[in-house]
């Protein structure tokens, strides 16, 4: 039979430790809401959405262009990514802008971003993508 490296042999129980952390447990919703967020940005094509609403301001009609999409399949996601709080929109005249909701989207993205380039570079991979 083969050991499993990740199953503790111990039987000991840390209380001090399993307190701290249940103390510390937010509610279920808030993980429900976390894992919502994680699959909804979890997608390539809204992750490049990101990407370019991380860079500037953006329109439906540049981001389109910028990921050779139809500006319909492009609202598709942008609505998804608002609905959500994830990004947010402001009118001026015709024209609706798309930004990043507040700096806690920017940081989640720019973070995450960061952790793949690390890895990447870790494994030798020197395509580091500019943040």
């Amino acid at each position: 039979m083969v050991k499993n490296e990740f199953v503790c042999d111990c039987n000991i129980i840390h209380q001090d430790i399993v307190d701290k952390i249940t103390e510390q447990m937010p509610e279920s919703t808030i993980f429900n809401n976390l894992a919502e967020f994680f699959k909804l940005i979890g997608d390539p094509t809204r992750l490049k959405i990101l990407f370019a609403l991380d860079k500037e301001e953006v329109c439906v009609c540049d981001i389109a262009n910028t990921l050779s999409m139809s500006k319909s399949s492009i609202s598709h996601q942008l609505a998804l990514l608002k609905k959500y709080e994830i990004i947010k929109s402001r009118k001026q005249g015709k024209e609706v802008y798309y930004t990043l909701d507040d700096e806690h989207v920017n940081e989640v993205f720019e973070i995450a971003l960061k952790h793949i380039n690390h890895k990447n570079k870790e494994r030798g991979n020197l395509n580091e993508t500019k943040i």
